[in-house]
């Protein structure tokens, strides 16, 4: 990974490990870059954040462009964006956010998929477990195809009040 150049207005850098985690939490998809050869690429993915294993999960088909980009170079860059708006009149936008780099693999253990599809369902779903108990079945689980970042750089900004720069 290219050495991190850190952010031009400190004011709004965050810097803190856990409310970085926090916001990958609190989102309910991410924005992943890619690339094969001077190609990029780019997926928005609803996705469960494992705190526990500084990873996301995401689940996606079993073959397509995202795919193939990823078997050939499974380094990505990431993005978890909240949106808390636009200051009308005043030139400036609310906002948290995290960018992240790291790789993907492709989960195959049974167990290690449950597992994801648990700490998705948890994130996005309003009823976890009533959906939990509908969705995940041992049919499922064999069909669905789950990728997992493993994150090995993050970042964090933070726009929380309007600044006029004169």
């Amino acid at each position: 990974m290219e050495t991190y150049h850190g952010l031009r207005r400190k004011e709004k850098e965050i810097r803190d490990a856990a409310e970085m985690r926090a916001i990958l939490k609190a989102t309910r998809y991410v924005t992943v870059a890619m690339c094969r050869g001077d190609e990029p690429y780019l997926a928005t993915l609803s996705h469960g954040y494992d705190e526990e294993r500084n990873a996301i999960f995401f689940h996606c088909a079993r073959q397509g462009k995202k795919i193939e980009i990823l078997k050939a170079n499974p380094r990505v860059w990431g993005q978890a964006f909240i949106d808390h708006g636009y200051a009308f009149g005043r030139c400036d936008h609310l906002f948290e956010s995290v960018q992240f780099a790291g790789r993907v693999t492709f989960v195959d253990d049974p167990g290690e998929k449950r597992r994801a599809l648990g700490v998705m369902i948890r994130q996005l779903e309003r009823e976890p477990d009533k959906v939990a108990a509908a969705q995940v079945t041992d049919k499922s689980v064999a069909k669905v195809c789950i990728g997992r970042i493993d994150i090995d750089f993050m970042s964090g900004k933070r726009s929380d009040m309007v600044v006029i720069q004169e």
